[in-house]
């Protein structure tokens, strides 16, 4: 395989450099798109049917879409999640089991949500699938137990995120953008979630899956008649009711650009988003122009933003930006996560690139690019049943003219520079936005006020769930006599003592994690100058380092890299059974000062590039951060210290979670001491 797609590749090489030597064929004409209308039909009870057949492939798909105006939780946030986790679990008529069961047998997929569901397989059994799907949407069963274990699992989803920087940043990007009272502002708690009682389900289930604004897309492989019989059969019967219809006052933009800065000490680098509302529909006549203008500012890869924060400076993974377009507000948002020593150059360039777009013309080059890349995805979609569904439907939901999407590739075509500069004026408002900062204080702050200064953006303070707060407190004093090595001898001290910390020769333990639900394995191998640790995943070794007295090196996906030079030194200075030993002495290592780990005041000590934090109450060791580099990126990697047990006398840390964007929890299973390590540990 790998040899056929060397030879295309060469092939494809050796034409393009032919091709070079040739003048290029005239554009042959834009394709005809000829959408299949959808037949309908509509119940006494209000739900609309379109069906759209296609017999190209022996597949069928059903969507379910229940188009009710938003509404606010509030106190009991979080019910319409309950009511999704709960739907599918069994009907009135068939348990759990036998429901899942069948759907596994026929081959199909079924899903469920608080306000649709959906259902596709292949056609010889579609009948039967949308008998299923009916089952499930219309004759679900709510039960205590199936409730409490629901509740119970989206209440520790929601811990296992309190912390995560990128879901503080969404929340808190919301809360001031719309406002807590606003349904697009509010948000889940462990408090909300236990105010919903099982009553609290049923009640949002027969209010909001009702058939008043409700529409049935079946597209596939089916016989309208056939189809058009089976839906009355199962749909029928349905209640006629419609959902409540509450109106919002919209929110509105602040009155000027400003920073708005949330203080999270466990950041190993800043989420900054540029955020102000939008109002578009897909009605409006500066509909294509500023789909355009986003794709040329953030759309992807050859975005202004990834181009400028990314492929010029290297302080991003990827910068991006998005509008959306809907019967009801939204936003428009422009973002990055970039290093915490680089997160006031990041913002003053992202708002140089939303300005630039809103006061120079883009390129013939960036128009032309743009419009080829939407209407190559427009062709390429135009042939799913997906696409197709997802049509129709928009048709109905948005008020869209029934030439809409044969006139889509026409409407991109037709699309200038200056559509794009007026759109652009009108949809991001440099003048008017708000840029949300998710970071690291200590790190941050002291840059982004004379940055806020010198580019006349105020900035205002608050906590993790919006809420105004004080200035965060950067640089803590340190108390008088309080030196490295008076850190170090209480860690030392805290742990067990300097003599029994010596007589340890060895230490090996054995920890346990899981990546996307895939269990890992943690092997740490110390000696007194020696390291080895080992990451296992379903008993293969996925990385591997060494750390001797004569070198060190790193394995990972079939590569080798040794270390040498300063790398080397630093690594071998503290390899060993307790690193703090050695950096007892060490002229080296400088006291950075006071910051806040997990919302506890912690010394920080310097060492190279690693930074170890040490807990001002109880002497432990709480984190060490590093820098390191990926995909060419400079990021700082944390690892925490938590639950101190003792073994033989000397405590260890159980749980120890690496933050590398994402946390991964390690928590160890087996500790042992001058005992299970051996020379060839380290070959």
């Amino acid at each position: 395989m790998k040899k056929i797609i060397y030879i295309a590749a060469c092939l494809f090489l050796t034409i393009t450099m032919q091709a070079q030597d040739r003048s290029m064929p005239k554009a042959g004409p834009a394709p005809k798109i000829n959408i299949k209308k959808p037949e309908t039909f509509t119940l006494k009870n209000g739900l609309k049917v379109l069906i759209v057949e296609n017999h190209k492939l022996p597949r069928v798909s059903y969507t379910l879409t229940l188009d009710n105006p938003p509404y606010v939780e509030g106190s009991k946030k979080g019910v319409s999640n309950l009511l999704s986790a709960m739907l599918g679990n069994g009907t009135e008529n068939i348990s759990k089991d036998a429901f899942n069961e069948e759907i596994d047998f026929l081959g199909a997929k079924i899903n469920f949500w608080d306000s649709g569901a959906s259902a596709s397989g292949l056609s010889r059994y579609s009948s039967r699938i949308l008998e299923l799907m009916a089952e499930g949407a219309l004759h679900p069963v709510f039960l205590q137990d199936e409730f409490e274990k629901e509740k119970a699992k989206a209440i520790e989803a929601l811990k296992a995120d309190e912390k995560n920087v990128s879901s503080i940043s969404k929340r808190v990007e919301n809360v001031l953008a719309y406002g807590k009272e606003h349904y697009n502002g509010e948000f889940t708690s462990e408090e909300t979630f236990n105010n919903v009682s099982l009553a609290d389900v049923k009640l949002n289930y027969n209010t909001y899956f009702v058939p008043g604004n409700a529409y049935l897309v079946i597209v596939g492989d089916v016989n309208y008649k056939e189809i058009k019989k089976q839906v009355e059969d199962l749909f029928g019967k349905w209640k006629k009711a419609t959902a409540p219809i509450l109106t919002y006052s919209d929110p509105k933009d602040v009155q000027y650009t400003q920073i708005n800065f949330v203080d999270t000490p466990n950041a190993v680098q800043s989420e900054i988003s540029l955020v102000n509302l939008s109002n578009l529909k897909m009605t409006d006549k500066d509909y294509f122009a500023i789909i355009l203008a986003n794709q040329i500012l953030g759309g992807g890869g050859e975005g202004r933003l990834f181009l400028n924060l990314r492929e010029k400076h290297g302080w991003t993974y990827g910068s991006y930006s998005s509008i959306a377009a809907d019967k009801y507000i939204k936003k428009f948002r422009a973002g990055a996560s970039v290093r915490n020593a680089v997160t006031d150059s990041a913002i003053v360039e992202l708002l140089n690139e939303v300005k630039r777009i809103r006061t120079d013309l883009v390129s013939d080059e960036e128009l032309k690019n743009a419009k080829a890349k939407y209407i190559g995805n427009f062709v390429m979609q135009i042939e799913k049943p997906a696409t197709v569904a997802r049509y129709a439907l928009n048709k109905e939901t948005q008020s869209l003219p029934d030439d809409f999407y044969e006139k889509y590739m026409q409407n991109i075509n037709a699309v200038t520079s200056q559509d794009i500069l007026n759109a652009s004026q009108k949809y991001f408002k440099a003048e008017n936005a708000r840029i949300v900062v998710v970071g690291k204080a200590s790190e941050v702050l002291p840059a982004l006020e004379k940055m806020s200064k010198t580019q006349k953006l105020p900035i205002f303070y608050f906590d993790k769930f919006g809420n105004p707060t004080e200035k965060p407190v950067v640089k803590k004093e340190i108390p008088a006599g309080v030196t490295t090595q008076t850190i170090l001898q209480k860690y030392i001290g805290a742990i067990g003592g300097e003599q029994k910390v010596k007589d340890i020769k060895s230490v090996y333990a054995i920890a346990t994690g899981f990546v996307q639900g895939t269990p890992l394995e943690l092997h740490q191998k110390y000696t007194d100058k020696r390291a080895c640790i080992e990451v296992k995943a379903m008993g293969m070794v996925m990385s591997r380092t060494v750390i001797t007295e004569k070198g060190a090196y790193s394995m990972g996906q079939g590569k080798r890299k040794d270390f040498d030079g300063e790398d080397l030194k630093r690594m071998q200075d503290v390899a060993g059974t307790f690193k703090e030993l050695k950096l007892l002495n060490n002229k080296e290592v400088t006291l950075k000062g006071i910051e806040t780990i997990k919302d506890k005041d912690a010394y920080a000590l310097v060492f190279g590039t690693t930074t170890y934090f040490y807990d001002m109450v109880s002497g432990f060791k709480v984190a060490e951060t590093r820098e390191v580099e990926q995909m060419g990126q400079k990021m700082q990697q944390t690892t925490y210290f938590e639950d101190y047990k003792d073994v033989k006398g000397v405590k260890f840390p159980y749980k120890t979670i690496v933050n590398m964007g994402a946390e991964i929890e390690f928590t160890a299973s087996e500790v042992k001491i001058n005992e299970g390590v051996s020379d060839k540990n380290f070959e």
